[in-house]
């Protein structure tokens, strides 16, 4: 990718994932019979990585990804399905110390899925990672955050980010199990929870663009700068101080759900560097999230620049 492109940097995990899929998920003491499994990338910063640099072939931006993996066979993969992508992976360190980190997915015949995620070198990012980062984070425009790695090392990625004068998008997924520090939030441009994440954070749960609203406000309250909230099949709620609205979902035949949200936020970071505004941004990337419903898999899911705006155009016409 040319030297002179703009930069999206993303800073999290990579795992790999082992999905299976049945006909329904397993209850608690069940066992299900799965049709077929698949192994390949996954982790939501590898994925928010992998989706921004399928998107950059043809919008014309680079992205670098800054984590670690471990020094085992999954590591082997994951490197090897991140070159794929054409990102920059000199910030991916190697930990002698953690396993990679690993993904356990169950996708049902409706595309729903349910993850347990082991977080291996993911959860020992340290501070000392994002002070490597110093001269990326001079260069980047968009810096992507998520919540796989420890809360601390987040905070202090998005503190030095935003002492650099880059926009931060923060996913603050998976679902915490309270409320973030205002001293994190503070720091975020866009927050972009899901319906989940949105009621973990505020106890309020979005069913409607009302809802939706008065979680956005709470949310902006809580010391966000913006907000996108992602509604699956509903669509998506964007927020700022000034304006807010609603962007409905594209219509597509959803065959997996898996990184549809990290596909999002992918398309949320693209939208940003090219400057659009919030509202545009959020169009755009819902059309990234619809689009990533139509393939299986995580980062495989991720879609084509020219997919994206030819979806954005029919739904224009």
């Amino acid at each position: 990718m040319e030297q002179h492109f703009p930069l999206i940097l993303v800073i999290g995990s990579v795992n790999i994932d082992i999905t299976a899929r049945g006909a329904h998920l397993p209850a608690p003491g069940e066992t299900v019979h799965a049709q077929s499994y698949t192994i390949g990338l996954g982790g939501k910063g590898a994925n928010q990585a992998a989706a921004a640099a399928r998107l950059g072939t043809g919008a014309h931006h680079r992205v670098a990804f800054a984590g670690r993996t471990g020094t085992d066979d999954f590591a082997k993969q994951a490197r090897s399905y991140l070159t794929a992508f054409d990102l920059d992976l000199t910030a991916l360190a190697s930990d002698k110390q953690h396993p990679t980190g690993l993904a356990l997915i169950g996708v049902d015949q409706k595309g729903e899925n349910s993850i347990t995620v082991i977080g291996g070198a993911n959860m020992a990012l340290d501070h000392t990672d994002v002070d490597r980062l110093q001269p990326m984070l001079e260069q980047a425009r968009v810096v992507l955050l998520q919540l796989e790695i420890p809360l601390d090392v987040v905070e202090y990625a998005a503190r030095c980010a935003r002492a650099s004068g880059c926009k931060i998008i923060l996913d603050p997924a998976p679902a915490p199990s309270r409320p973030l520090p205002s001293s994190l939030l503070s720091l975020v441009d866009v927050l972009t929870p899901n319906e989940t994440e949105t009621q973990a954070l505020t106890g309020l749960y979005p069913q409607d663009e009302a809802t939706a609203e008065q979680a956005s406000q709470e949310l902006m309250r809580q010391g966000a700068q913006a907000v996108t909230i992602k509604m699956g099949g509903q669509g998506v709620w964007w927020q700022t101080p000034m304006a807010g609205g609603f962007v409905p979902a594209f219509a597509v035949s959803a065959i997996d759900t898996v990184a549809a949200g990290d596909c999002f936020n992918a398309g949320l970071a693209t939208g940003l560097i090219q400057e659009r505004s919030l509202q545009d941004a959020t169009r755009l990337a819902a059309a990234c999230g619809a689009l990533a419903t139509t393939k299986e898999g995580a980062a495989e899911s991720a879609p084509e620049w020219e997919d994206v705006l030819r979806l954005m155009e029919k739904q224009n016409n």
